[in-house]
């Protein structure tokens, strides 16, 4: 079981239909930042010790923390499921043969049932280090994309930043700024002091740190970092300067050629024109 999740102490699962203990497990987990699934009996046949619309919730670590499916092999195969649906970020539906003890789940109860399981995978954070039109957009455009988009610079308020989850605005020395590999960050601070934030990024276990300035900015920028001892490999995190060649020229076309880029890499994109994706792919007729 999880750090954070406790069940009584003979160890044994919560009653099914227990909602109220799913419902606080799964929001313990969801403020955590933590990923777990919910897998949920969606049909039964014959004798299953499981009823409909009975649920569980798997944590991280492969074991159910509330709730019960079933027991046996049964629980063991949701839960292998559940595992590979927190990798995959796909839900999945799940039949499980209760009357094959060999082939099956090795449960001879004289019954059958399907479960669907369900990913609950934290968002990924957003870190946005400075100020300006380029920053404000990023954050109104981070909150679209469903992303926890945290402020992180002296003159972030409300006003300017109505939709971040978090502000910073006394985190002088990035002291607070925390990004995890999942995580995103884009330094937008107007060249001031760029270099030492990204710095402590690259300290961090972060994939992308975005720098947002000039072609000859970025070099002086990562010659810096160089010299402060920075691989190439650990390099290869930084976008600098960041975003997709949009020719952009607006604040705001660049706050948007930069959120694309980090789409992209987050769903695995390519970056190619979709109609030349199809295209490509689009089956060639046979010539008779």
């Amino acid at each position: 079981m999880t750090d954070l999740i406790k069940v009584n102490s003979s160890n044994a699962p919560v009653a099914p239909g227990a909602a109220t203990d799913i419902l606080d497990v799964m929001r313990t987990l969801r403020d955590a930042k933590q990923p777990f699934a919910l897998a949920t009996v969606v049909e039964t046949a014959g004798s299953v010790s499981a009823k409909t619309g009975a649920k569980a919730v798997v944590a991280q670590d492969g074991r159910v923390v509330a709730g019960w499916v079933g027991g046996g092999c049964a629980e063991s195969t949701v839960c292998h499921t559940a595992l590979d649906c927190m990798a995959s970020g796909e839900s999945e539906i799940i039949d499980l043969d209760l009357n094959d003890e060999v082939l099956g789940t090795g449960m001879p109860c004289g019954g059958s049932m399907r479960v669907y399981v369900e990913p609950a995978l934290p968002k990924p954070t957003l870190w946005i280090l400075g100020h300006g039109r380029v920053a404000e957009s990023l954050c109104a455009m981070g909150a679209m994309m469903d992303f926890e988009v945290v402020v992180d610079d002296p003159m972030a308020d409300r006003e300017r930043y109505p939709t971040a989850s978090r502000l910073l605005p006394d985190d002088l020395s990035y002291d607070r700024l925390a990004p995890g590999p999942d995580d995103y960050v884009v330094v937008a601070t107007q060249h001031k002091g760029d270099h030492q934030s990204m710095d402590r990024c690259l300290r961090s276990p972060v994939c992308y740190i975005a720098l947002i300035a000039s072609r000859r900015r970025s070099k002086l920028v990562m010659d810096y970092l160089r010299g402060r001892g920075f691989s190439e490999e650990d390099l290869r995190k930084v976008y600098a300067p960041a975003g997709l060649d949009f020719h952009a020229r607006t604040p705001d076309e660049i706050a948007l050629a930069t959120l694309s880029e980090i789409v992209m890499l987050r769903r695995s994109g390519t970056g190619a024109h979709r109609r030349d994706v199809i295209q490509e792919t689009r089956p060639v007729p046979l010539v008779a």
